[in-house]
């Protein structure tokens, strides 16, 4: 319902003309939201990762509701690798996970993990804001095609991955350095 997800759309249907008109040999996959080490802190788990540890509110949209199928990055990879090798040629593959969590959950999840690395700031709490326009409610797919084709399957649970991005983070806050605080307070492509 937003134009950045209308456009991932479009581009899927315009990849799959080429294939069909210019016989091209391509593969495409899509994957649910990703998290790990070394993601943009303009996205959700590292700018909440980056607001507990310097002692911010975590800016929720709306009440939190917005849902998200998470997968951690290094299974995407095993997976794009297995697509690689295995994937047949004119064919999409599902990337996914099958858990589904709200902004809410991820945050809680969030100040839960970090108890286990430091001592929470007063100011790490959750602060529900103005949601963004065409935001949509949720965003999952289904991953049974390369499980079933492929036999891929995700093998870092959302406990285990969100500890151990939390972990990298933790020990390398410098990271943060390289980007503008404008990268870490805003969000990108806003109009």
């Amino acid at each position: 319902s937003s134009p950045y997800a209308a456009s991932k759309a479009a581009a899927d249907h315009l990849i799959n003309s080429y294939i069909r008109t210019y016989k091209l040999p391509i593969i495409v996959t899509n994957c649910s939201n990703n998290y790990g080490p070394r993601q943009h802190p303009e996205k959700l788990i590292p700018k909440l990762i980056y607001n507990i540890l310097h002692n911010k509110p975590l800016p929720i949209y709306g009440k939190g509701l917005n849902s998200r199928e998470w997968i951690y990055v290094e299974d995407h990879c095993e997976a794009l690798i297995k697509v690689f090798l295995r994937g047949k040629v004119g064919e999409f593959y599902n990337i996914g996970s099958n858990k589904n969590l709200s902004n809410l959950q991820v945050s809680k999840e969030l100040i839960e993990v970090s108890k286990n690395f430091m001592k929470l700031g007063k100011k790490v709490k959750i602060l529900f804001v103005k949601d963004r326009p065409g935001h949509d409610i949720r965003y999952a797919l289904n991953s049974n095609k390369i499980k079933k084709d492929l036999k891929w399957f995700p093998k870092t649970s959302f406990k285990k991955g969100i500890r151990i991005t939390f972990e990298w983070y933790c020990k390398n806050k410098s990271y943060y350095n390289s980007f503008s605080k404008k990268d870490i307070s805003s969000r990108l492509g806003k109009i």
